[in-house]
């Protein structure tokens, strides 16, 4: 029993793990080509329209926002099982496990954001993108913690996976209520309906997942329509798919889960990163990393996600309200602290939504959300690599 409910954690940590050196990878090569000569064709590409369907059943978007709306979309459907999964049954379902985590992200939402504000007050339009440096990159903190192998012990790697799952529903949260456009009624109230409709699917224990998707795509487009972000579908979707807590086999959530994180893993994440990592770094100096939106987001990123998360935690254990996860120091626990830092995907599609209509603060969005990511790897798997042992 103990292995069925602990092997959809390993193989989640195992695939994030492997695709984080994929991101990378994605992000470089956006990087290279968007600073070469080629550089035109990749910008006009993103921009480029395409069409989907025919007639009243067609769907027309750029590129660039088929990626960041539609595919991100299944992204957070895949975030979302998860989160489910882990308060069902997993890290989550125990309040004194889970504390420890959600303590942390609390803090690790809550500094960094303080920080970008007190840094971004004399520009109320760049304001806009205080939660920008308030998420965490699952595959990219993840990857670097694979790369220590066994000199981390797996409460670390449990407390890094829980408390950046625990972001990213914060994130969605913020996304809902603080990046949505002008809402329309008429669309909110099918939202209800398609949601409805699902409750009673779900009610019934209907396995087959073919009415889940086709009402899904339904409440997609009424969430597009109606003015709040169309990934929430995603995460309204994911929350009503049934999980049998009992028989495994049987659980068509962990069947999803299974069956689309390699396509999210390895496709969707990086076709993201190298849809938004593309930067021209001409012209760009030091002097570029000081200006309100950029020096907003490396200090969140970097100071205030360790600041945020550890503190919080270490108050927390210190006052019994937590326990430090078995077999770590401080220091170790201090590392995984700025490791939350790697923003990057996160960061940049929160960026996405806070700059949708201004291109100039999209730049220095990428730019420090690159800086500030970078700066949490190194530091972050340097101080790590000290504060463990080899086992």
């Amino acid at each position: 029993m103990i292995s069925i409910l602990t092997k959809p954690f390993k193989y989640f940590f195992k695939l994030e793990s492997a695709s984080g050196l994929v991101l990378l990878f994605a992000a470089i090569i956006a990087l290279v080509i968007s600073n070469s000569d080629y550089a035109p064709i990749y910008f006009n590409i993103l921009q480029k329209y395409i069409t989907l369907g025919f007639g009243a059943f067609s769907l027309k978007l750029s590129v660039i926002h088929w990626i960041n709306d539609v595919l991100m979309t299944v992204f957070f459907f895949l975030v979302s099982l998860e989160i489910k999964r882990e308060m069902v049954q997993g890290e989550l379902s125990n309040p004194k496990q889970a504390l420890l985590p959600i303590i942390g992200a609390v803090g690790g939402m809550v500094v960094p954001a303080a920080i970008y504000i007190l840094i971004n007050l004399g520009s109320p339009e760049t304001l806009k993108g205080w939660a920008i440096p308030s998420a965490t990159d699952i595959a990219f903190s993840l990857g670097v913690l694979s790369l220590l192998g066994k000199r981390v012990p797996i409460s670390l790697k449990i407390f890094l996976t829980a408390l950046a799952i625990i972001d990213d529903l914060g994130a969605i949260v913020i996304i809902a209520f603080f990046y949505s456009g002008n809402i329309q009624s008429f669309y909110l109230i099918l939202m209800l309906v398609a949601v409805i409709s699902l409750f009673v699917l779900n009610k019934f224990n209907i396995r087959a997942f073919t009415p889940y998707l086709l009402i899904g795509v339904l409440l997609w487009d009424f969430t597009h329509q109606s003015g709040i972000h169309a990934t929430i579908s995603g995460v309204l979707l994911a929350l009503l798919i049934p999980h049998d807590k009992k028989d495994a086999s049987k659980s068509l959530l962990l069947k999803l889960e299974h069956r689309i994180s390699k396509y999210v893993a390895f496709g969707i994440m990086p076709l993201f990163a190298f849809a938004n990592a593309g930067v021209s770094l001409k012209g760009i100096t030091f002097s570029t990393l000081l200006n309100p939106v950029p020096l907003g987001i490396v200090c969140g990123l970097f100071f205030g996600k360790q600041i945020g998360v550890f503190l919080f935690s270490y108050i927390s254990v210190k006052f019994n309200l937590a326990e430090k996860p078995s077999n770590s120091n401080w220091m170790s626990l201090y590392a995984v602290s700025i490791l939350t830092g790697i923003g990057f995907t996160m960061s940049l599609f929160v960026g996405n939504l806070a700059f949708a209509n201004s291109e100039s603060y999209m730049d220095g969005v990428k730019i420090g959300v690159l800086a500030g990511s970078l700066l949490s790897t190194l530091i972050g798997y340097f101080l790590l690599y000290l504060g463990t042992s080899k086992r």
